[in-house]
């Protein structure tokens, strides 16, 4: 598939290993990623599976870092760290893109949904000349909803 045909974003994601110094160092030495050279994405979905620890999320991670997002999660303008948890892998990922551009984009981690949440309500107690962040997550705080609600606020209240 060429990428002026496709109609979908992300193509693939290729892992340069010219640029690896060790591949014996977290996280190339993950089995996902020690054997890592390409993964192209479908148009519809695609999904990873294996076993706990083998180096899924850390994938994710580094396809969200290397297109932009924050490694805690959010949209590309939501830049904040707690504590600096993730990987390189982002710096040796090149993403293949088609000439479609995503109008907007969030990159949902579980794991640190909390941290987002969190991020959003510290921002929001500043004095600003817009409305409140809080309003484009449903209106209602992320920490006042179990995770299941917080997580389908999001989906239903972002606009693509």
């Amino acid at each position: 598939m060429k990428s002026y045909e496709a109609e979908h974003y992300l193509l693939k994601a290729r892992l340069l290993w010219d640029g690896v110094d060790n591949r014996t160092e977290f996280p190339f030495s993950l089995p996902a990623i020690s054997k890592f050279h390409e993964v192209e994405f479908h148009p519809n979905v695609t999904f990873l599976i294996g076993e706990n620890g083998s180096g899924k999320s850390t994938v994710i991670e580094a396809i969200a870092m290397a297109w932009g997002f924050n490694a805690e999660g959010g949209s590309k303008n939501f830049n904040f760290n707690t504590h600096k948890a993730h990987s390189d892998l982002h710096k040796v990922l090149r993403l293949v893109k088609s000439v479609k551009r995503a109008r907007d984009g969030f990159f949902l981690r579980a794991e640190s949904y909390f941290n987002v949440a969190t991020e959003i309500e510290r921002l929001d107690s500043e004095p600003a000349n817009s409305p409140p962040i809080i309003d484009s997550f449903g209106g209602v705080s992320l920490h006042k909803q179990s995770h299941g609600e917080s997580f389908s606020s999001l989906l239903r209240t972002r606009r693509y």
